[in-house]
């Protein structure tokens, strides 16, 4: 019996884009003649067509399944439960808008063949994207590695392939604030990075706005290191070690000066800094305490709505 090799595409309001994508995986699907593929593509609530193109694609071929979400869950969450429906002994994380070339999948495969359990791609080109965006995403990995606990690999998304040992680790950390490729690096096991050069968006438009990327951020960062707290911490000795300064130079000016002349601006600017202090600190704290009150409600990751073509679901 051959092994089950399962691609996880994601997707949201890909209408214009899903007919070229699964050519382009068709094409890709020829080239595997020793593994058997199916392709698990979860609609995270799009409110376009790509529900109906999906449906009609999967009555075409029995290769592909549809999971379909009740409303929007998230980028993270829809890849989540692609891993979760997958059965193949490694599963391909890719995203529909094909930037990420499903070409670049058969390296994967033949890496995955050398005894390595997770391949990675790494990003040696992103041609179409902004000069902020790119500026911002070379920053963020390397802020994160700075603050991570774990090492996460510089420009890394989530396009990569995973062997089924992984993916079983990966199905048993339920935590809510998804960030899916520092969970495979916490995860540990053999993994290569596979440098690959990025296209441009076929078509639409980036799922990944600024207030996206800054919340994304705020999870990678959040769900992997403490440093954040330790800094809460620093800034408060800094502002105590300037506050007594403060205090120390105004018993010295109040008993060597005959006449007290208080200050507004020495005022103002303690008060400024560590009114400042106090609300980072506050807004750290916070960030952890909301996260925690995420975890303990237990909620569902996700609430599908349907399902097609899994073999499971017709017996």
């Amino acid at each position: 019996m051959q092994q089950l090799l399962s691609v996880v595409i994601p997707c949201y309001n890909e209408e214009e884009v899903i007919g070229e994508t699964l050519k382009r995986l068709r094409d890709f699907r020829a080239t595997v003649t020793d593994l058997d593929v199916e392709f698990i593509f979860v609609d995270d609530g799009s409110k376009d067509r790509t529900r109906e193109l999906l449906t009609a694609a999967q009555q075409a071929n029995p290769e592909i399944r549809v999971v379909g979400f009740a409303r929007n869950f998230g980028h993270q969450t829809a890849v989540t439960a692609g891993i979760d429906a997958a059965s193949g002994d490694a599963v391909v994380l890719i995203d529909a808008d094909l930037q990420d070339p499903p070409e670049v999948i058969s390296e994967m495969i033949a890496l995955w063949r050398n005894g390595y359990h997770v391949v990675y791609g790494t990003r040696v080109d992103r041609p179409g994207e902004s000069a902020f965006k790119l500026v911002t995403a070379r920053a963020f990995y390397r802020v994160l590695n700075r603050l991570s606990d774990v090492p996460i690999p510089l420009d890394t998304g989530d396009f990569r392939l995973m062997d089924r040992k992984v993916v079983n680790v990966l199905k048993g950390m339920p935590e809510r604030d998804r960030f899916i490729r520092g969970m495979v690096s916490w995860v540990g096991f053999r993994q290569v990075a596979l440098p690959y050069r990025r296209a441009e968006r076929f078509a639409g438009e980036s799922k990944y706005p600024l207030r996206k990327m800054v919340r994304f951020a705020t999870d990678g960062i959040m769900s992997f290191s403490t440093k954040p707290l330790r800094l809460a911490v620093t800034l408060g000795l800094i502002s105590s070690f300037f506050a007594l300064l403060g205090i120390i130079n105004t018993l010295v000016v109040r008993l060597t000066t005959e006449h007290w002349v208080p200050g507004w601006a020495e005022i103002m600017v303690a008060i400024l800094f560590l009114g400042g202090v106090q609300l980072l600190c506050i807004g750290i704290l916070g960030e952890y305490v909301g996260r925690t009150y995420n975890e303990i409600k237990r909620r569902p990751l996700y609430v599908v709505q349907d399902r097609l073509g899994f073999p499971d679901d017709q017996q």
